[in-house]
């Protein structure tokens, strides 16, 4: 692959999910800061990565990643087998119609979402996980959606249920591994207007990023699970 060599960056980030929204818009944020990042896409189209890594010479190498595809995680790590980061964090993920339940949406389609958001992001973190520092940082985008306590109107359900899984998933890793030096963080960034977000939220992309990256910059070095939100304030579970 190739190499990110700039020997005055401040740090490297695997950035899982990034030919879009949150993922594009912090793959630049840490590449302005002088990052190396390295981050996915899905299969080997042009994408707003590329043209954005065109702008970041030497600072951002792109890798392919389908998520949902174990053998594609495998070989991602062989790829990057003699790397080594002080971030990994993973974006990727979907949504389904907003308005579907439980009661009216396909078994195939609830399976789909939960595989994707919950499923493959922690297969992510199984399969990569030795290729970060022993005290770096390893982090999830979730959503305040996936809070039960914070759960009062009751839709996005399935989409809600997804996180909430990611979520468990993510404390039940935490759990099997509490004596591990590496932060881990379960990332909240708000309602943000993207392709996912929709025009009508209320939150851009460009006074929302810059403050995610403030606060996964600032969690490492501090051990432990943490479910946070953009201005690094605890969600409640």
């Amino acid at each position: 692959m190739p190499q990110v060599s700039q020997p005055d960056a401040p740090g490297t980030i695997l950035l899982i999910g990034a030919s879009r929204g949150l993922g594009l818009a912090m793959a630049d944020v840490f590449a302005t800061r002088r990052w190396h990042v390295v981050a996915t896409v899905r299969g080997t189209a042009r994408t707003r990565l590329h043209a954005l890594a065109d702008e970041h010479a030497h600072r951002i190498a792109i890798e392919t990643l389908d998520i949902t595809q174990p053998d594609q995680i495998t070989a991602l790590h062989e790829r990057l087998s003699d790397r080594t980061f002080d971030i990994l964090f993973v974006n990727a993920g979907t949504a389904n119609m907003k308005d579907e339940t439980v009661a009216d949406i396909p078994a195939d389609e609830f399976a789909r979402v939960l595989v994707t958001n919950a499923l493959s992001p922690m297969r992510v973190i199984e399969g990569l996980q030795d290729l970060v520092r022993d005290d770096g940082l390893i982090g999830v985008m979730s959503s305040g959606q996936g809070s039960i306590s914070d759960n009062r109107n009751g839709r996005h359900e399935v989409y809600r249920s997804s996180k909430s899984a990611l979520n468990q998933l993510m404390r039940s890793y935490a759990a099997r591994h509490a004596d591990d030096g590496r932060a881990l963080v379960l990332m909240a960034p708000g309602w943000i207007r993207t392709d996912l977000g929709g025009p009508n939220a209320p939150f851009s992309v460009e006074e929302s990023i810059p403050k995610v990256v403030d606060v996964l910059v600032a969690q490492q070095g501090k051990p432990g699970l943490r479910y946070l939100d953009r201005d690094g304030n605890s969600v409640r579970w």
